[in-house]
């Protein structure tokens, strides 16, 4: 199965939707995103879809609904989970400020005060 994302406003990830192989193969059962793209097009009505990947080796992370095509990377991007946090260009994933402690205990943001916080239950 091939997953492609509706890029919306705004280059928003408005939905994403599963196609069957067989609708992204030319003749030859080759597949290719242009292929599914116009099958999306013509069942759909909407113009703007790009391919994603569950593995990330497409536009390096999975689209989910609210993240943000970026046409110069080529690369979906996650909404930014927090004002300090900062765009990892490689992965195009945030980053926080400081990186979260590996003690294996959990732990959980606090943006006030920029800092990892342990989490006890």
């Amino acid at each position: 199965m091939a997953h492609f994302a509706k890029i919306g406003l705004n280059n928003l990830v408005t939905d994403v939707l599963v196609v069957a192989n067989r609708e992204t193969m030319n003749s030859n059962g080759v597949e290719h995103e242009s292929i599914g793209v116009e099958f999306l097009k013509s069942l759909t009505g909407h113009d703007t879809w790009k391919q994603t990947s569950y593995n990330g080796t497409i536009r390096k992370n999975y689209a989910g609904v609210g993240y943000t095509y970026d046409s110069v990377r080529d690369a979906f991007i996650p909404p930014q989970p927090f004002a300090s946090w900062t765009l990892n260009d490689d992965t195009c994933l945030w980053s926080a400020p400081t990186p979260m402690p590996t003690d294996n205990k959990n732990y959980c943001w606090d943006e006030t005060t920029t800092s990892w916080v342990e989490v006890t239950v």
